[in-house]
């Protein structure tokens, strides 16, 4: 696992299906490397968009990345409640410790009281056309996506709270936060 180990602080780099970087996180904390995915937390970290512009962001968020799935999730703990940002995107890699992966689009929101929006359709529907996405590709994407709310509709996984909570305590230990 390019010999990453817990505590350690990575860069984040989200790419587009054309190989483009779309974004980079600056710092994230490993709090946990499980078989199917690692797990990290930020608070307050760098993100520089594609276009050169930069913004921190404002709340702790715990992260999920998968080894085999084609889905990131967010954890973002906001003042307002628990809420989750999901891209639909590759499985991760790590390479010299950087965690990269490419994002399609298709994101799933989920709001404190459990309500949830599929969002950037059109946005997905625009890049598969130009970048010429796979009818295989485009396929696992939307099957992914329905696994993906499948486990928020069963509070599974990332969407059980308090696996949230004890992730939260966990990299607030390490962070010294």
């Amino acid at each position: 696992m390019n010999n990453i180990k817990i505590g350690d602080n990575l860069e984040l780099h989200c790419y587009k299906h054309n190989g483009k970087i779309n974004s980079i996180s600056d710092r994230i904390t490993v709090i946990d490397i499980l078989d199917d995915c690692i797990v990290c937390g930020d608070f307050k970290t760098t993100i520089t968009e594609s276009d050169g512009s930069t913004h921190k962001t404002k709340e702790p968020a715990i992260m999920f990345f998968y080894k085999n799935r084609w889905f990131n999730i967010l954890a973002q703990l906001k003042k307002q409640g628990l809420f989750y940002y999901c891209n639909i995107a590759t499985p991760y890699l790590i390479d010299d410790h950087i965690v990269k992966y490419i994002d399609y689009d298709l994101d799933l929101r989920v709001f404190p009281d459990g309500g949830f929006r599929i969002l950037d359709k059109n946005e997905y529907n625009y890049h598969k056309k130009i970048m010429h996405y796979s009818d295989e590709l485009d396929e696992i994407l939307k099957s992914e996506l329905d696994s993906l709310i499948d486990m928020k509709k069963r509070n599974i996984g990332p969407f059980d709270k308090k696996m949230i909570e004890k992730y939260y305590n966990k990299y607030k230990e390490i962070a010294g936060i």
